[in-house]
């Protein structure tokens, strides 16, 4: 088996490529529609549509940038929801529903406390946030993308009603700002 390691994202361009292969893993069923879109004031990567006929922008972030990611994505989302119904117009062929709304999904190498708390402020409007990894696995790199739970939390296992927290302490991984592989460690 070759050494695995963690590496730095490659070109953008690059990068955008291994993303898009991936984003039926987080969205089963999506369906890209448009990639470089202009929206509000910079470019939305990736426009899609997911089955129920609901748009999804995708955006990516680098390094650092995940506050104002979740600022963009927002703005984004503001600027295609308003425009939602000439789209409709214009190309009723995408599959878009009237009223279906627009989701947003962030992927970024990691979500700090402050960017985690802003988008999981919104509630049932909060962005789906994603962290995306880059592995050197010998023959290449390789993008992976884990996607977070509600208010930007890792997915943690369910535990039976009165089985004892993960942590004595009551930290979630969340707070700990560990990965899974990390998490494992522990396990």
């Amino acid at each position: 088996m070759p050494d695995l390691s963690l590496v730095a994202p490659p070109a953008r361009a690059e990068l955008l490529r291994s993303l898009r292969s991936r984003l039926g893993e987080i969205s089963p069923g999506l369906r890209v529609v448009a990639e470089g879109v202009l929206g509000a004031d910079a470019p939305i990567d990736f426009v899609g549509v997911e089955p129920d006929g609901r748009a999804l922008l995708v955006m990516v972030g680098d390094p650092g940038e995940d506050l104002e990611l979740v600022a963009r994505g927002l703005a984004q989302r503001s600027w295609v929801q308003a425009r939602l119904g000439d789209w409709l117009q214009l190309a009723p062929e995408l599959g878009l529903r009237q009223g279906s709304g627009v989701a947003l999904l962030l992927l970024c190498p990691d979500f700090g406390p402050a960017s985690r708390a802003a988008a999981g402020a919104l509630g049932p409007d909060a962005p789906a946030l994603a962290v995306y990894r880059c592995v050197l696995n010998g023959a290449g790199i390789e993008v992976l993308v884990e996607p977070l739970g509600a208010a930007g939390a890792p997915r943690a296992p369910t535990r039976a009603a009165g089985a004892l927290p993960a942590f004595r302490t009551g930290l979630s991984d969340a707070d700990l700002g560990l990965t899974a592989a990390e998490r494992s460690e522990f396990d």
